[in-house]
């Protein structure tokens, strides 16, 4: 069966993000978080430093209707830095408009760039935020209601 995942860059904060979700969402992590500690060494491997060892390599969490989030954390030692715009957005479509709206009071708390759910021309109750992660998910919910 396909799956659709979706990948999540943090600067540093991908186990306290993936935490926060996991906590939203209730559900719990595919495997245990892979820190880059844990790559197994190999000769011509990429030697972390000692202060990128504790970051982490891989984390899966399912979220709604099969679909998983992955993150890591970039490496400044590679060069990688996170800014908006190299991390993505995050389309929700849950089942009920009740169940859209914890969604989007929970990943809100904190954060910024919000449009409130409100009903649009196409139908949904749509809404968007960007939550205290830097990371921008949006609703879409098609139940007969209001927000």
């Amino acid at each position: 069966m396909s799956k659709v995942s979706i990948y999540l860059n943090f600067q540093g904060k991908t186990e306290e993000a993936f935490y926060f979700y996991k906590s939203v969402f209730g559900t719990e992590f595919t495997s245990p978080i892979m820190y880059n500690r844990d790559i197994p060494s190999q000769d011509g491997g990429y030697p972390f430093p000692e202060n990128e060892l504790d970051k982490v390599m891989h984390v899966a969490l399912p979220i709604l209707g099969g679909i998983q989030i992955m993150g890591t954390d970039m490496l400044e030692s590679m060069g990688h830095h996170v800014v908006i715009g190299n991390n993505t957005t995050i389309n929700l479509e849950p089942d009920t408009l009740a169940e859209t709206q914890r969604l989007f009071d929970a990943l809100s708390d904190g954060g910024s760039d919000i449009a409130p759910l409100s009903k649009q021309f196409w139908g949904a109750y749509w809404g968007c935020c960007l939550d205290k992660y830097g990371i921008r998910w949006m609703f879409n919910s098609y139940e007969n209601g209001h927000a």
